[in-house]
């Protein structure tokens, strides 16, 4: 049976998850001051992005990102295993995304899981390491590489 605290533990990193969709969908990337520790370690080249630390890789989206017009990131799948301060999780996450190439559209699709590293601060569990994990990608546009 589950503690309070396991149940309390679960339901923030839980809420932390469908925060980063929320915030990466709206371009709110200041939230995720929210999500991420300051130093915490971020690594999307599995499907094409790139890695470092938070404050390089928040540049980055936002940057990134404006060239896609629409896009969201529905998780769901949480595997949470949590020993104290710290956890470790496994999601899964279903990513369409709309490209604008040559005046057309496209719909592209992204299939990944997020392995990551949560860790209690005094503000909340925070994420202090994210690494995407590719399972497909479908419809990418030519020049559009997911990495492998």
């Amino acid at each position: 049976m589950l503690s309070l605290q396991e149940i309390s533990d679960r339901m923030e990193i839980q809420q932390a998850m469908v925060d980063y969709a929320t915030a990466i969908d709206t371009r709110d990337y200041d939230a995720l001051d929210r999500i991420f520790t300051a130093d915490a370690y971020i690594d999307y080249r599995a499907m094409g992005g790139a890695d470092g630390r938070y404050p390089q890789i928040k540049r980055w989206l936002a940057e990134t990102l404006q060239r896609f017009p629409r896009y969201y990131h529905l998780v769901s799948n949480v595997s949470l295993q949590i020993e104290g301060d710290s956890a470790r999780s496994r999601i899964v996450c279903f990513n369409p995304m709309v490209a604008e190439m040559e005046g057309k559209r496209q719909v592209m699709f992204f299939g990944l899981w997020y392995l990551d590293r949560w860790v209690r601060t005094a503000d909340g569990w925070r994420l202090c390491e994210r690494i995407e994990e590719k399972c497909f990608d479908f419809n990418l546009p030519p020049g559009v590489h997911a990495g492998d």
